[in-house]
């Protein structure tokens, strides 16, 4: 795609991972109330299908595999084991909403973790934005009609894992010098092998439940379906933040909760309040607020880069 303006090539990275995104947790949602499809087996299945396309990818000519020490992918492999595993147990115990909701939480931590741990500084508008991002989030879980105490200590876990795995991904491709596809190339098979060691201990893996049970035709390609879709979203989120930040991925990946909301109202019949619906409220405002200070940021280093001789 190095005839494709940097632009149109994040525009259409931006592109596939909304769509694959909003398509992944209508799609998961669905196998486990619908169908019950045991919650670890699933990501497995993610894992390995996302292995193997990166496979298909390398022996396409698409990319060249970078020989890595295990050692430097194994926080890496451990952190995308418990952002995936985390967040898909906090949709299977939450409503879309209250899911999609917590996840803005990320930002905030994310922010904390590379000021804390690497130094970087933020302006205070920035920071600022964050604050009715939190108390939106706040307001929805509180007043959600259908909390779930279990589901908020998944979706809590799920932010703090998910904020280190985002960071963690920028960072190891600064410093091993790798692209995208390099790095997820060596981190899924780790991954996968690692919750093919777990999975006995917590879930079935013959007969009723388990993944190598009697399923029906439709709900094998439902499950294959969700992988392929898995395997967009992992490739799309290393693109994105390698070619951006996590904060930015983040920020735009919270206009996606108002599509999965309104599904969920309509598919999962997910109630929501009037609290909660401000808590959206407030929210987007915080979002639209950090999106605005950003282009106008953006905007200024161009300025100033122009105008020097």
């Amino acid at each position: 795609m190095g005839w494709v303006p940097a632009q149109g090539r994040l525009a259409a990275g931006l592109l596939v991972n909304l769509s694959a995104s909003i398509c992944i947790v209508f799609l998961n949602k669905w196998l486990y109330v619908r169908l019950g499809f045991p919650n670890l087996s699933l990501t497995l299945v993610h894992f390995a299908i996302t292995w193997l396309g990166l496979y298909l990818c390398q022996a396409l000519g698409a990319f060249a595999p970078k020989s890595l020490r295990p050692a430097q992918v194994l926080p890496l492999a451990l952190s995308f084991c418990g952002f995936v595993v985390f967040t898909n147990l906090s949709l299977q115990s939450n409503t879309i909403g209250t899911y999609q909701l917590a996840k803005a939480m990320t930002t905030p931590v994310i922010v904390a973790i590379q000021s804390l741990a690497y130094g970087k500084t933020f302006p205070l508008r920035i920071k600022l934005t964050l604050v009715p991002i939190t108390l939106g989030v706040f307001l929805n879980s509180y007043y959600d009609v259908k909390f779930n105490a279990l589901g908020m200590v998944f979706a809590t876990l799920g932010v703090l894992v998910t904020s280190l795995y985002q960071v963690w991904v920028g960072a190891k491709q600064h410093e091993l010098q790798v692209n995208s596809m390099q790095l997820l190339y060596y981190q899924a098979p780790m991954s996968s092998a690692m919750l093919l060691f777990i999975i006995p201990f917590f879930e079935p893996v013959f007969g009723e439940g388990g993944i190598f049970g009697p399923w029906t035709l439709s709900a094998v390609i439902m499950v294959l379906l969700s992988g392929v879709i898995a395997f967009m979203v992992n490739l799309s989120i290393y693109w994105i933040i390698g070619n951006t930040s996590p904060v930015t991925y983040n920020m735009f990946g919270h206009f996606k909760f108002c599509i999965t909301l309104l599904g969920g109202c309509l598919l999962f019949k997910d109630p929501l309040s009037v609290n909660q619906g401000l808590g959206i409220l407030c929210t987007l405002l915080g979002i639209l607020a950090y999106t605005h200070f950003k282009l106008s940021e953006q905007e200024s280093n161009k300025s100033k880069l122009a105008q020097r001789p």
